[in-house]
């Protein structure tokens, strides 16, 4: 490969969990979260010239998203945090230099998958998951995307090009020509022909509606938290100016989902919200069962459904093993990718199988995230950015993503809902990014180099890092 003097090298690898509480249950599928760690990954980088650089990552280690399972909960999340010192001990080892999209890429292509066996043979592990191995890998990416950026004192996104990396996408689309003539579109193209180059500092913004969240006063039990904080739906609307609702659903319950969908649409109409989504938990396997719902929904209540932006993810994870043809729900709304997208060769399967678009995430990792959005862009799908509660500094490169994918419709942003006192201390240097406000999230507090996090400015008494050797 060729080589750049802006090349980078990593030197060193630090590891923390920040234990965080949530003040009001999140579901997923048939698991309900009230509690995360969070990991959080210090890298320092040398460059050709012998000069240091220092940048975070930080992702929460949601195992009810990233492992469904019906193996205790417990066993998963000792299991994934041990991961993560595993991980970290890989990263460190691994000796690779260039640029941070080429050192992530090689890692997750050629280092992960051994390193995920090894780990599952050693623990006798049920087979971790490749999307929960994604999610403690982000850590790491992101710190070395960070690291660079700050290294050469430049904000990371503007190093997406030919004067930073030694290749262009036509190399990490390698094997895409054996069955679509689109690395046409790569061969001399970088990402930061994908990206907006000009982002904006305001972001249209998501407020997820859980399953178990009350919508109106007269919902709520008693058992709700008096923090201060908005309980039900119709006061975080009031308080956040909120225009974009994504509707979690069961998807094994067609008339609940149904009722679910029509109560929330109506409460939009009267507040006057303008874009709907609709999150059927992954636990779908027919393309009827949303097809009746939608269709319904047109018939009986054409507004609401006309608010309907798209449909995230009906259908099972595994992609592979479950290749349904979706065509028939793209066709009524378009369709976007979530817990499937581990990368962009899933991607283009789903695009195979009738998927319309992707929602992109970088607790996957930076790299990959930054992958799957130019391979879907080159491919006429549309994008989202979704989020994953994500409180503390995992929120920023979340935020930076969607700013610069030119998504249709701003970024999702929920840490604020599920644990908004997890995040007081960045809060104090990046209110706009933690607060939501009349409808958006305001970035233009971030910094110059890296992701912007500006993290000497943020109070945040940290624990000792964990021992991984």
């Amino acid at each position: 490969m060729q080589s750049k003097i802006t090349d980078i090298s990593i030197k060193d690898v630090s590891l923390y969990f920040l234990p965080v509480q949530t003040r009001v249950p999140l579901k997923f599928g048939n698991e309900t979260l009230d509690h995360v760690t969070c990991a959080r990954a210090r890298i320092t980088v040398e460059d050709r010239l012998g000069n240091l650089g220092v940048g975070w990552g930080e992702t929460p280690l949601s195992v009810q998203w990233v492992w469904p399972s019906q193996t205790a909960y417990k066993v998963r999340d000792d299991a994934l945090v041990q991961f993560c010192k595993y991980l970290a001990k890989a990263v460190l080892d691994f000796e690779y230099s260039g640029h941070p999209l080429e050192i992530g890429h090689e890692f997750i292509e050629q280092q992960l998958p051994h390193i995920r066996q090894k780990f599952n043979a050693e623990l006798q592990l049920v087979d971790l998951p490749h999307l929960a191995a994604l999610v403690a890998t982000s850590v790491f990416d992101q710190a070395i995307h960070d690291a660079y950026g700050n290294l050469h004192e430049i904000d990371i996104y503007k190093t997406y090009d030919s004067e930073f990396m030694n290749r262009d996408l036509e190399w990490f689309f390698e094997g895409e020509s054996e069955y679509e003539d689109s690395t046409i579109g790569f061969k001399g193209r970088y990402p930061n022909d994908y990206l907006i180059a000009d982002s904006p500092k305001k972001l249209p913004v998501w407020h997820l509606v859980g399953g178990l969240d009350p919508l109106v006063e007269s919902d709520r039990t008693g058992v709700e938290p008096t923090d201060g904080y908005p309980v039900d739906l119709v006061d975080w609307i009031a308080r956040d100016g909120l225009q974009c609702l994504k509707i979690k659903l069961r998807g094994n319950d067609s008339d609940w989902d149904y009722e679910r969908l029509v109560r929330i649409g109506e409460i939009s109409l009267k507040q006057d919200v303008h874009s709907l989504t609709a999150d059927f938990n992954c636990t779908v396997n027919d393309p009827q069962y949303v097809n009746e719902i939608l269709d319904r929904l047109a018939t009986e209540h054409g507004e609401v459904y006309r608010r309907l932006l798209y449909v995230e993810q009906p259908f099972p994870y595994d992609l592979e093993t479950h290749r349904i043809d979706v065509t028939s729900v793209s066709h009524r709304k378009p369709l976007f990718l979530d817990e499937s997208a581990h990368d962009w060769r899933y991607v283009r399967l789903g695009k195979s199988l009738g998927w319309s678009g992707v929602a992109l995430k970088t607790c996957k990792t930076q790299t990959g995230a930054l992958l799957s959005l130019c391979w879907a862009k080159e491919n006429g799908m549309p994008l989202m950015v979704q989020d994953l509660t994500n409180p503390m500094l995992a929120q920023i490169p979340h935020v930076r993503l969607a700013a610069h994918a030119g998504t249709i419709m701003g970024v999702e942003s929920n840490g604020m809902q599920f644990y908004p006192e997890a995040s007081l201390p960045e809060q104090s240097v990046h209110p706009g990014i933690y607060q939501r406000r009349e409808g958006v999230l305001d970035l233009s507090t971030l910094g110059e180099s890296g992701f912007g996090y500006r993290v000497n400015e943020i109070e945040r008494v940290l624990p000792e890092p964990v021992e991984f050797s």
